[in-house]
């Protein structure tokens, strides 16, 4: 539903960029064709990138107009004109790395070829007038009308990223523990889907950021920018510790009954405040945290005396209790990013 909302939003900008753009050409008596196609294709998810494009687009829209123009002068309305204007086009905004505006200049080019038969100057004035209006049009839609805002975005996929991460943890040690047959069948496209929304919530934190250059008033505090990022990073952490553990090479596990449940205990504390931060609870937090430590501890001689099946590795039950005291530290720091912060910066 968010993701309907935040390309509806583009498309109701796209509309009325088209029309008012269509607008403004009409009074001008200006074919309106041209200018539309930059306004379509400069409408963009930040007005910092509307703007930066923009300036990309103009002169490569000129350089387009440019070869039609001269292309049409010297082989009128002809196949060798559409792909002499458009080839040069392309050449040309590669080699001064207008790439951003290749699009629109190379429509631009063959477009004007059907449509210019005498008065190449003016003609090549108008084109450029209208080019100009489909990019200054463009723009103030995107700095007026829903001004990108994307916190709210970005406070959700946070949330949403936490929850998937809780039921993926829970989901994989579940099949570690209480699987019979050990055959440990968990889907590591969980992962991929995880890392995924990680990197998308990365991009909106970046659009983000370019808007608080524009718009301080809804740029969001830099601080709150950089907590999302921390946290982003602390999630990344966790589904890099989640996805060691698929990959362990697991054996009959050691354990007695009651010590899986008390670490599956831990976990589920664990999954529980992820999917919610109302249920996370720091002083609860460190209890499990304790629990799971002292079995770490407890159990480290004994397993690693007996592990005559794995000689030289460390055996999976340390691997496992080691992988889930960093995640509980992890989510701890997720959880706590400013405290994280300081006990880093008292090291150094």
């Amino acid at each position: 539903m968010r993701n309907f909302h935040f390309h509806g939003i583009r498309i109701v900008k796209t509309g009325i960029a088209i029309f008012l753009t269509a607008i403004i050409c009409e009074f001008f008596h200006w074919p309106p064709v041209f200018a539309v196609i930059t306004a379509i294709v400069t409408i963009e998810p930040t007005v910092s990138d509307s703007i930066k494009k923009g300036i990309v687009r103009f002169p490569a829209s000129a350089i387009g107009s440019a070869y039609a123009v001269l292309f049409i002068a010297l082989f009128g309305n002809s196949p060798i004109t559409y792909t002499l204007a458009a080839v040069f086009t392309i050449l040309t905004c590669y080699k001064l790395n207008l790439q951003a505006g290749l699009l629109v200049a190379t429509l631009t080019a063959v477009a004007m070829v059907e449509v210019i038969h005498s008065n190449y100057l003016i003609s090549f004035f108008i084109r450029l007038g209208t080019t100009t209006t489909g990019l200054f049009v463009s723009t103030a839609v995107n700095i007026i009308v829903f001004r990108p805002d994307y916190r709210r975005d970005i406070l959700e996929s946070i949330q949403k990223i936490g929850a998937r991460a809780g039921t993926l943890l829970e989901q994989t040690f579940r099949t570690i523990l209480y699987d019979e047959n050990n055959e440990f069948a968990v889907n590591p496209s969980g992962i991929h889907q995880v890392n995924k929304a990680i990197l998308k919530t990365e991009t909106l934190v970046r659009f983000q950021r370019d808007e608080s250059k524009l718009h301080p008033w809804i740029g969001g505090n830099e601080e709150q920018l950089h907590m999302a990022e921390r946290q982003l990073a602390y999630l990344h952490n966790l589904d890099y510790h989640i996805g060691n553990l698929l990959h362990l090479p697991l054996n009959k596990i050691s354990w007695s009954i009651s010590e899986r449940d008390i670490i599956m205990h831990a976990v589920s504390e664990l999954a529980n405040d992820l999917h919610d931060a109302s249920a996370y609870n720091s002083e609860r937090h460190q209890l499990q945290l304790e629990k799971i430590t002292a079995l770490f501890w407890e159990d480290n001689e004994e397993i690693t005396k007996n592990n005559e099946i794995h000689p030289t590795q460390f055996p999976p039950e340390l691997i496992i209790l080691y992988e889930l005291v960093t995640i509980y530290n992890l989510v701890d720091s997720f959880y706590n990013p400013d405290d994280d912060k300081a006990r880093h910066q008292q090291k150094n």
